[in-house]
Protein backbone atom coordinates (compact mmCIF):
# COMPACT_ATOMS: atom_id res chain seq x y z
CA UNK A 1 0.00 0.00 0.00
CA UNK A 2 2.69 2.19 1.03
CA UNK A 3 4.65 1.54 -2.34
CA UNK A 4 1.45 2.63 -4.25
CA UNK A 5 1.22 5.71 -2.57
CA UNK A 6 4.84 6.61 -2.82
CA UNK A 7 4.32 5.74 -7.06
CA UNK A 8 1.10 7.86 -6.88
CA UNK A 9 3.30 10.93 -5.26
CA UNK A 10 6.11 10.69 -8.13
CA UNK A 11 3.59 10.44 -10.77
CA UNK A 12 1.38 13.46 -9.41
CA UNK A 13 4.56 16.27 -9.51
CA UNK A 14 5.59 14.80 -13.32
CA UNK A 15 2.25 15.16 -14.20
CA UNK A 16 1.77 18.86 -12.37
CA UNK A 17 5.66 19.44 -14.29
CA UNK A 18 4.02 18.07 -18.32
CA UNK A 19 0.77 20.58 -17.38
CA UNK A 20 2.68 23.85 -16.53
CA UNK A 21 5.24 23.24 -19.67
CA UNK A 22 2.21 22.65 -21.63
CA UNK A 23 0.53 25.83 -20.48
CA UNK A 24 4.02 28.07 -20.68
CA UNK A 25 4.26 27.19 -24.24
CA UNK A 26 0.52 27.64 -25.26
CA UNK A 27 1.10 31.20 -23.52
CA UNK A 28 4.19 31.50 -26.19
CA UNK A 29 2.09 30.55 -28.79
CA UNK A 30 -0.75 32.70 -27.68
CA UNK A 31 2.05 35.63 -27.70
CA UNK A 32 3.23 34.33 -30.93
CA UNK A 33 -0.29 34.99 -32.68
CA UNK A 34 -0.81 38.53 -31.13
CA UNK A 35 2.53 39.73 -32.30
CA UNK A 36 1.72 38.77 -35.70
CA UNK A 37 -1.65 40.24 -35.19
CA UNK A 38 -0.38 43.56 -34.24
CA UNK A 39 2.29 43.57 -37.05
CA UNK A 40 -0.37 42.81 -39.74
CA UNK A 41 -2.94 45.56 -37.84
CA UNK A 42 -0.11 48.20 -38.46
CA UNK A 43 0.38 47.02 -41.61
CA UNK A 44 -3.46 47.08 -43.19
CA UNK A 45 -6.38 48.69 -42.20
CA UNK A 46 -8.71 45.84 -42.83
CA UNK A 47 -7.13 43.07 -40.89
CA UNK A 48 -8.58 43.80 -37.76
CA UNK A 49 -12.50 44.53 -39.20
CA UNK A 50 -14.84 41.65 -38.26
CA UNK A 51 -14.86 40.66 -41.56
CA UNK A 52 -11.24 39.68 -42.18
CA UNK A 53 -11.10 37.96 -38.46
CA UNK A 54 -14.20 36.13 -39.43
CA UNK A 55 -12.67 35.01 -42.47
CA UNK A 56 -9.17 33.94 -40.97
CA UNK A 57 -11.35 31.83 -38.17
CA UNK A 58 -12.88 30.12 -41.18
CA UNK A 59 -9.95 29.37 -43.49
CA UNK A 60 -8.41 28.17 -40.08
CA UNK A 61 -11.02 25.74 -39.63
CA UNK A 62 -9.84 22.84 -42.02
CA UNK A 63 -6.49 23.24 -41.01
CA UNK A 64 -7.15 22.90 -37.47
CA UNK A 65 -9.32 20.03 -38.34
CA UNK A 66 -6.98 18.24 -39.82
CA UNK A 67 -4.37 19.01 -37.37
CA UNK A 68 -5.84 18.07 -34.02
CA UNK A 69 -6.13 14.50 -35.32
CA UNK A 70 -2.56 14.50 -36.98
CA UNK A 71 -1.58 16.15 -33.44
CA UNK A 72 -3.01 12.67 -31.68
CA UNK A 73 -0.91 10.64 -33.99
CA UNK A 74 1.86 12.79 -33.24
CA UNK A 75 1.62 12.44 -29.91
CA UNK A 76 2.18 8.42 -29.71
CA UNK A 77 4.54 8.67 -31.97
CA UNK A 78 3.97 8.47 -35.75
CA UNK A 79 2.85 10.52 -38.66
CA UNK A 80 -0.05 10.59 -41.34
CA UNK A 81 0.85 11.64 -44.54
CA UNK A 82 -1.79 10.17 -46.27
CA UNK A 83 -4.68 13.00 -44.56
CA UNK A 84 -5.02 14.97 -48.00
CA UNK A 85 -5.67 11.83 -50.23
CA UNK A 86 -7.86 10.51 -47.48
CA UNK A 87 -10.00 13.96 -47.88
CA UNK A 88 -10.22 13.83 -51.39
CA UNK A 89 -11.70 10.15 -51.04
CA UNK A 90 -14.08 10.93 -48.93
CA UNK A 91 -15.21 13.88 -50.55
CA UNK A 92 -15.48 12.98 -53.80
CA UNK A 93 -17.54 9.68 -52.80
CA UNK A 94 -20.09 11.81 -50.68
CA UNK A 95 -20.51 14.33 -53.40
CA UNK A 96 -21.05 11.64 -55.88
CA UNK A 97 -23.68 9.38 -53.70
CA UNK A 98 -25.58 13.28 -52.95
CA UNK A 99 -25.41 13.91 -57.16
CA UNK A 100 -27.40 10.49 -57.83
CA UNK A 101 -30.08 11.06 -54.79
CA UNK A 102 -28.83 9.58 -51.69
CA UNK A 103 -29.92 11.39 -48.46
CA UNK A 104 -27.97 13.96 -47.19
CA UNK A 105 -27.63 12.21 -43.88
CA UNK A 106 -26.61 8.60 -44.52
CA UNK A 107 -24.08 10.07 -47.76
CA UNK A 108 -22.27 12.54 -44.92
CA UNK A 109 -21.95 8.72 -42.81
CA UNK A 110 -20.92 7.22 -45.60
CA UNK A 111 -18.33 9.63 -46.15
CA UNK A 112 -17.32 10.15 -42.69
CA UNK A 113 -16.53 6.49 -42.42
CA UNK A 114 -14.71 6.06 -45.40
CA UNK A 115 -12.07 8.33 -43.44
CA UNK A 116 -12.28 5.93 -40.62
CA UNK A 117 -11.29 3.12 -43.08
CA UNK A 118 -8.75 5.20 -44.45
CA UNK A 119 -7.37 5.50 -40.90
CA UNK A 120 -8.16 2.05 -39.73
CA UNK A 121 -5.72 0.57 -42.70
CA UNK A 122 -2.86 2.95 -41.85
CA UNK A 123 -3.29 2.17 -38.18
CA UNK A 124 -3.24 -1.96 -38.95
CA UNK A 125 -0.23 -1.67 -41.16
CA UNK A 126 1.79 0.27 -38.80
CA UNK A 127 0.58 -1.91 -35.74
CA UNK A 128 -0.25 -5.38 -36.87
CA UNK A 129 2.40 -5.40 -39.64
CA UNK A 130 5.48 -3.53 -37.87
CA UNK A 131 5.46 -1.06 -40.58
CA UNK A 132 7.31 2.84 -40.42
CA UNK A 133 4.54 5.33 -40.08
CA UNK A 134 6.48 7.43 -42.71
CA UNK A 135 6.83 4.94 -45.31
CA UNK A 136 2.88 3.45 -44.89
CA UNK A 137 1.57 6.61 -45.13
CA UNK A 138 3.76 7.67 -47.88
CA UNK A 139 2.19 4.49 -49.51
CA UNK A 140 -1.39 5.25 -48.68
CA UNK A 141 -0.93 8.85 -50.02
CA UNK A 142 -0.51 7.39 -53.27
CA UNK A 143 -2.67 4.68 -52.81
CA UNK A 144 -5.91 7.01 -51.68
CA UNK A 145 -5.27 10.10 -54.46
CA UNK A 146 -5.27 7.14 -56.90
CA UNK A 147 -8.51 5.91 -56.02
CA UNK A 148 -10.14 9.45 -56.07
CA UNK A 149 -8.99 10.00 -59.38
CA UNK A 150 -9.77 7.06 -61.03
CA UNK A 151 -13.36 7.04 -59.33
CA UNK A 152 -13.85 10.55 -61.22
CA UNK A 153 -12.03 10.40 -63.80
CA UNK A 154 -9.98 12.94 -62.62
CA UNK A 155 -12.90 15.29 -63.05
CA UNK A 156 -14.80 17.48 -60.24
CA UNK A 157 -18.19 16.49 -59.05
CA UNK A 158 -20.52 19.01 -58.98
CA UNK A 159 -24.25 19.98 -57.98
CA UNK A 160 -24.15 19.31 -54.64
CA UNK A 161 -27.46 19.53 -53.02
CA UNK A 162 -28.35 22.91 -51.46
CA UNK A 163 -29.18 21.84 -48.23
CA UNK A 164 -25.79 20.80 -47.56
CA UNK A 165 -24.01 23.40 -48.93
CA UNK A 166 -26.50 25.36 -46.95
CA UNK A 167 -25.62 23.68 -43.36
CA UNK A 168 -21.89 24.52 -43.67
CA UNK A 169 -22.46 28.06 -45.16
CA UNK A 170 -24.87 28.80 -41.93
CA UNK A 171 -23.86 30.45 -39.16
CA UNK A 172 -24.38 30.73 -35.19
CA UNK A 173 -24.73 34.03 -34.60
CA UNK A 174 -22.36 35.51 -36.44
CA UNK A 175 -19.70 32.91 -36.64
CA UNK A 176 -19.62 30.17 -39.22
CA UNK A 177 -20.69 26.84 -38.75
CA UNK A 178 -17.56 25.29 -39.78
CA UNK A 179 -15.88 27.39 -36.55
CA UNK A 180 -18.62 26.15 -34.39
CA UNK A 181 -18.00 22.29 -35.49
CA UNK A 182 -14.19 22.77 -35.54
CA UNK A 183 -14.06 24.34 -32.08
CA UNK A 184 -16.40 21.52 -30.74
CA UNK A 185 -14.20 18.57 -32.33
CA UNK A 186 -10.85 20.90 -30.71
CA UNK A 187 -12.52 20.23 -27.20
CA UNK A 188 -13.77 16.62 -27.52
CA UNK A 189 -10.23 16.38 -28.98
CA UNK A 190 -8.50 18.17 -25.65
CA UNK A 191 -11.13 15.66 -23.32
CA UNK A 192 -9.35 12.49 -25.14
CA UNK A 193 -5.92 13.63 -25.00
CA UNK A 194 -6.33 15.24 -21.24
CA UNK A 195 -9.02 13.36 -19.74
CA UNK A 196 -9.29 9.60 -20.45
CA UNK A 197 -7.35 6.52 -20.62
CA UNK A 198 -6.72 6.61 -24.18
CA UNK A 199 -4.94 9.92 -24.41
CA UNK A 200 -2.96 8.58 -21.30
CA UNK A 201 -1.88 5.86 -23.79
CA UNK A 202 -1.08 7.82 -26.22
CA UNK A 203 1.42 9.96 -24.43
CA UNK A 204 3.05 7.39 -22.93
CA UNK A 205 3.74 4.85 -25.92
CA UNK A 206 5.14 8.35 -27.85
CA UNK A 207 7.13 8.61 -24.94
CA UNK A 208 8.73 5.13 -24.93
CA UNK A 209 6.72 2.49 -26.78
CA UNK A 210 8.81 -0.67 -25.17
CA UNK A 211 8.30 0.39 -21.50
CA UNK A 212 4.67 1.66 -22.60
CA UNK A 213 3.85 -1.63 -23.74
CA UNK A 214 5.86 -3.93 -20.40
CA UNK A 215 3.41 -1.74 -18.05
CA UNK A 216 0.12 -3.26 -19.88
CA UNK A 217 -0.88 -0.62 -22.17
CA UNK A 218 -2.77 -1.47 -25.12
CA UNK A 219 0.31 -0.08 -27.81
CA UNK A 220 -1.58 -1.54 -31.08
CA UNK A 221 -5.03 -0.43 -30.48
CA UNK A 222 -3.74 3.02 -29.33
CA UNK A 223 -2.03 3.83 -32.34
CA UNK A 224 -4.93 2.87 -34.70
CA UNK A 225 -7.26 4.91 -32.85
CA UNK A 226 -5.19 7.49 -33.50
CA UNK A 227 -5.13 7.09 -37.07
CA UNK A 228 -9.05 6.25 -36.78
CA UNK A 229 -9.36 9.92 -35.40
CA UNK A 230 -7.13 11.23 -37.91
CA UNK A 231 -8.63 9.90 -41.02
CA UNK A 232 -12.10 10.84 -38.98
CA UNK A 233 -11.27 14.11 -38.85
CA UNK A 234 -9.74 14.69 -42.45
CA UNK A 235 -13.12 13.24 -43.97
CA UNK A 236 -15.06 15.82 -41.93
CA UNK A 237 -12.83 18.55 -43.03
CA UNK A 238 -13.65 17.36 -46.51
CA UNK A 239 -17.43 17.67 -46.21
CA UNK A 240 -16.83 21.19 -44.84
CA UNK A 241 -14.81 22.42 -47.66
CA UNK A 242 -17.37 20.62 -50.31
CA UNK A 243 -20.02 22.59 -48.60
CA UNK A 244 -18.38 26.10 -48.50
CA UNK A 245 -17.65 25.52 -52.20
CA UNK A 246 -20.45 23.00 -53.94
CA UNK A 247 -18.04 20.91 -55.45
CA UNK A 248 -15.57 18.06 -54.53
CA UNK A 249 -12.48 17.57 -56.46
CA UNK A 250 -10.37 14.66 -56.62
CA UNK A 251 -7.19 16.77 -55.89
CA UNK A 252 -8.76 17.96 -52.85
CA UNK A 253 -6.47 18.49 -50.28
CA UNK A 254 -3.05 19.04 -52.14
CA UNK A 255 -0.50 19.51 -49.22
CA UNK A 256 -3.19 19.37 -45.95
CA UNK A 257 -0.92 16.93 -44.12
CA UNK A 258 2.47 19.27 -45.00
CA UNK A 259 -0.07 21.91 -43.53
CA UNK A 260 -1.42 19.79 -40.53
CA UNK A 261 2.34 19.28 -39.17
CA UNK A 262 2.90 22.70 -39.19
CA UNK A 263 0.06 24.03 -37.52
CA UNK A 264 0.98 20.89 -34.56
CA UNK A 265 4.72 21.94 -34.78
CA UNK A 266 3.92 25.60 -34.15
CA UNK A 267 1.81 24.56 -31.32
CA UNK A 268 4.36 22.29 -29.75
CA UNK A 269 3.82 18.91 -30.77
CA UNK A 270 7.31 17.07 -31.20
CA UNK A 271 7.63 15.55 -33.90
CA UNK A 272 9.81 12.52 -31.84
CA UNK A 273 6.26 11.52 -30.24
CA UNK A 274 5.27 12.00 -26.70
CA UNK A 275 4.37 16.06 -26.30
CA UNK A 276 1.94 17.68 -27.84
CA UNK A 277 -0.90 20.52 -27.29
CA UNK A 278 -4.32 20.94 -28.55
CA UNK A 279 -5.02 24.48 -27.56
CA UNK A 280 -1.44 25.06 -29.44
CA UNK A 281 -2.36 23.39 -32.21
CA UNK A 282 -5.02 25.41 -33.07
CA UNK A 283 -3.46 28.81 -32.45
CA UNK A 284 -0.99 26.96 -34.69
CA UNK A 285 -3.30 27.15 -37.10
CA UNK A 286 -4.68 30.45 -36.78
CA UNK A 287 -0.98 31.66 -37.01
CA UNK A 288 -0.93 30.11 -40.15
CA UNK A 289 -3.92 31.55 -41.55
CA UNK A 290 -3.24 34.99 -39.54
CA UNK A 291 -0.16 35.02 -41.58
CA UNK A 292 -1.41 33.78 -44.59
CA UNK A 293 -4.09 36.50 -44.96
CA UNK A 294 -2.38 39.16 -43.72
CA UNK A 295 0.58 38.65 -46.28
CA UNK A 296 -1.97 38.51 -48.96
CA UNK A 297 -3.42 41.74 -47.97
CA UNK A 298 -0.28 43.25 -48.51
CA UNK A 299 -0.07 42.10 -51.80
CA UNK A 300 2.86 39.66 -51.00
CA UNK A 301 3.56 36.70 -54.14
CA UNK A 302 3.17 33.21 -52.93
CA UNK A 303 6.18 32.33 -53.15
CA UNK A 304 7.11 34.99 -50.26
CA UNK A 305 4.05 33.53 -48.34
CA UNK A 306 5.57 29.92 -48.56
CA UNK A 307 8.85 30.66 -47.57
CA UNK A 308 7.21 32.75 -44.35
CA UNK A 309 5.31 29.71 -43.40
CA UNK A 310 8.47 27.73 -43.55
CA UNK A 311 10.60 29.89 -41.30
CA UNK A 312 7.67 29.68 -39.21
CA UNK A 313 8.36 25.86 -38.85
CA UNK A 314 11.95 25.91 -38.40
CA UNK A 315 11.77 28.79 -35.88
CA UNK A 316 9.10 26.58 -33.83
CA UNK A 317 11.45 23.22 -33.87
CA UNK A 318 13.80 25.40 -32.45
CA UNK A 319 12.30 26.83 -29.96
CA UNK A 320 11.38 22.81 -28.70
CA UNK A 321 15.22 21.64 -29.04
CA UNK A 322 15.78 24.50 -26.93
CA UNK A 323 13.16 23.85 -24.39
CA UNK A 324 13.72 20.28 -24.26
CA UNK A 325 17.36 20.77 -23.81
CA UNK A 326 16.87 23.08 -20.55
CA UNK A 327 14.36 20.27 -19.54
CA UNK A 328 16.95 17.46 -19.93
Amino acid sequence: MASVDIQQETRLPAARRISLRDNVRDAGTLIGLVVIFVFFASQSPIFLTEANLINILQSSAINACIALGMTLVIIAGGIDLSVGPTAAVAAVFTATFMFDGMPVIPAVLIGLGIGVLGGLINGLLISRAKLQPFIVTLGTLSLYRSIALIYTGGNPILSVPPEFRTFFNGRVGSIPVPVVIVGVVAVIIWVILRKTPLGEYMLAIGGNEEAARVSGVPVSLTKVSAYVISGFLAALAALILVGRLGAAEPILGNQWELDAIAAAAIGGASLMGGKGSIVGTVLGAIILGAMRNGLTLMNVQAFYQLMATGLIILLAMLIDRLTRGSNN
